[in-house]
């Protein structure tokens, strides 16, 4: 299979690299190992770990990053950025819909078991319409890319996508270790981002607000795998950090306890999951959230962000009909096209992927981080064939795509540069405007071959630039 590399053409470099290539070819080899070792270093006192759980041991580890920044030119940019919020105002206009009338069910576009039936589907939440009617306020939408100007949504994430601290340390880093570089190139800032985060909460603040809205950031705690992005992004917005035992419910409001006594709250940026918000409504044994919060959230006293329910726009089942979500509710032709999918309860594409098993990638429709998934290029005969039964117990529970030609983008490995996979999250903010910072998230497949770029499954990140006009 060939693949697009983003860096060369042949044995040209591409405009948008020039200047990399010449940094590179003068970098000597001493250099460039000490400047990775810094960079580790940097991101070890930072405190920029993750965790993989049900591995034993000490569960924290260092993300690998690559010190290669990937670009993308100003026109390739604003391109994706259309798209980009094409598909947020669509996804949110379905949230909209499917928690009210449920137009495009009535309509035959979308079918009623999927949405219903959707373990992300909550019932609490019908009839509850947010401030300014948005639902998911910030939404991760992961791309590949298989050819100069051919990029494909991979999936969406419209819960608590995570990576935003590692767009914004990456960036930290390299201007750091590397100043020279940035002066000689013409790289759009992302460091604006958590300003437009605290402004996008605080623009969808319930109507009983009436001074500047109080925001924080709900965090499961120190333990959760992404706890350090929680109290970075908490720290750069200026709000405060808060687990659900620092929050009350009395009356129509949700309240945090500080030092000066009670302080009402009126944006809550969530980051644990529906099932533990509020023991009252969800799990009677979550000890995460706070009882009564979905009380006072339907009675408009308090915004959550992403809102309960979020998460059936951004299921691999739905995800097949986001291009038609785009047709119906905005009346336009989608920009940014999904990748080729089979969903398993339908017979044929069931009897398609059962006989293609080991030309195709295989997904759980509610699985994530690379998990409960089947490459099947990648694969031997005894992995497809295990994969194949659990199929056969459960084919509504997979989805299955072509095996995608990701783009590679050239990657520090110990020889010098080499060619390794990636893809782009973008972070799209929704509250009384649409906008994103320009850049996003690179995650790169480390091992040589590996198409899946998750840092749970080896992969690492790396520096995103929009180059200036």
């Amino acid at each position: 299979m060939t693949y697009y590399n983003e860096m060369y053409e042949g044995s040209q470099v591409r405009d948008p690299y020039a200047r990399l290539s010449q940094w590179v070819e003068t970098m000597p080899a001493d250099f460039r190992q000490m400047k990775q070792a810094e960079a580790e270093a940097l991101f070890r006192r930072i405190g920029i770990t993750f965790a993989v759980y049900g591995e034993g041991g000490d569960p924290d580890r260092l993300i690998p990053f690559d010190m290669m920044p990937r670009v993308f030119e100003q026109a390739e940019w604003r391109k994706l950025e259309r798209g980009i919020k094409q598909r947020a105002r669509a996804l949110n206009a379905f949230l909209r819909d499917v928690y009210g009338r449920a137009e495009i069910v009535r309509a035959g576009r979308i079918p009623a078991r999927l949405v219903y039936q959707n373990e992300a589907y909550e019932k609490a939440v019908v009839g509850v319409v947010p401030p300014r009617g948005v639902y998911s306020h910030i939404i991760g939408i992961d791309l590949v890319r298989t050819a100069k100007d051919q990029f494909y949504v991979l999936e969406d994430n419209c819960r608590t996508p995570s990576g935003v601290s590692y767009m914004l340390e990456n960036r930290e880093i390299m201007m750091r270790m590397f100043p020279g570089l940035f002066r000689g190139n013409r790289i759009e800032p992302v460091d604006q981002y958590p300003d437009l985060l605290r402004r996008t909460l605080e623009s969808v603040a319930p109507a009983k607000c009436h001074d500047r809205p109080t925001c924080v950031v709900l965090t499961p705690g120190h333990f959760n795998s992404a706890y350090y992005e929680h109290s970075f992004l908490a720290n750069l917005m200026g709000v405060e950090l808060v687990e659900g035992q620092d929050l009350f419910v009395d009356g129509e409001f949700v309240y945090m306890r500080t030092t000066q006594g009670p302080k009402r709250v009126d944006v809550i940026y969530r980051r644990i999951d529906d099932p533990f918000l509020d023991p009252l409504c969800f799990r009677p044994d979550s000890m995460l959230g706070v009882p009564g919060l979905m009380d006072v959230y339907r009675s408009g006293g308090v915004s959550i962000c992403s809102a309960p329910g979020a998460g059936v726009a951004d299921d691999k089942a739905i995800y097949t009909f986001v291009p038609e979500m785009v047709r119906f509710y905005l009346g336009e032709e989608p920009l940014l096209q999904n990748v080729q999918t089979w969903t398993l309860w339908k017979d044929d594409d069931y009897k398609y992927v059962m006989e293609n098993l080991a030309d195709l990638v295989v997904k759980e429709v509610h699985g994530s981080g690379g998990y409960g998934m089947l490459v099947g290029p990648k694969s031997t005969k005894d992995e497809i064939e295990a994969f194949r039964a659990k199929i056969q117990a459960d084919p509504g529970n997979y989805i299955a795509q072509p095996t995608l030609a990701l783009s590679t983008c050239p990657t520090f490995v110990a020889e010098g540069l080499a060619p390794r996979h990636v893809d782009l999250r973008p972070y799209c903010l929704c509250g009384d405007r649409i906008e994103l910072v320009p850049g996003g998230l690179t995650r790169v497949a480390l091992r040589e071959g590996s198409l899946v770029v998750n840092s749970s499954q080896g992969g690492g990140v790396k520096d995103t630039w929009v180059l200036s006009e």
